[in-house]
């Protein structure tokens, strides 16, 4: 049995906090096998919900369940304008969350993970004692 294919995205400080996300995402593409899951990095939690919110959810379901031929058709099965939607789906291949292929003149967006894991807290390098929510 396979492990799944599965995208973290999460909260780090590190100076440069997308590049190790878009490192193992590239090795993945050139199907080489990771040790730990392709991540995305944010460097705060303002910043992955301004990218993962309620649209992008529902966008990523859409790809990953419809799997739409095209932009125009992914901004129709979602009920939104087109370029609102190309905008979205601009951002998040720039991220490594989704990809484009061509079919014919029509980029078709692919969510090429089995799953995605958001954990939005940032990690703190302080004593180690837990936090009550």
């Amino acid at each position: 049995m396979t492990e799944p294919n599965v995208l973290v995205v999460t909260v780090d400080d590190e100076p440069s906090p997308y590049e190790y996300g878009l490192e193992a995402i590239q090795a993945l593409k050139d199907g080489e096998s990771l040790d730990q899951p392709a991540t995305v990095r944010f460097p705060n939690e303002s910043q992955l919900t301004d990218v993962f919110n309620e649209r992008t959810y529902t966008l990523l379901r859409v790809i990953r369940d419809e799997a739409p031929e095209s932009i125009r058709e992914t901004a129709r099965l979602v009920g939104r304008d087109k370029k609102n939607v190309h905008e979205e789906l601009t951002t998040l291949e720039a991220l490594g969350v989704i990809r484009f292929e061509s079919v014919g003149r029509a980029k078709k967006p692919v969510f090429p993970y089995d799953d995605l894991v958001v954990t939005p807290l940032a990690h703190d390098s302080g004593d180690g004692a837990a936090a009550a929510p």
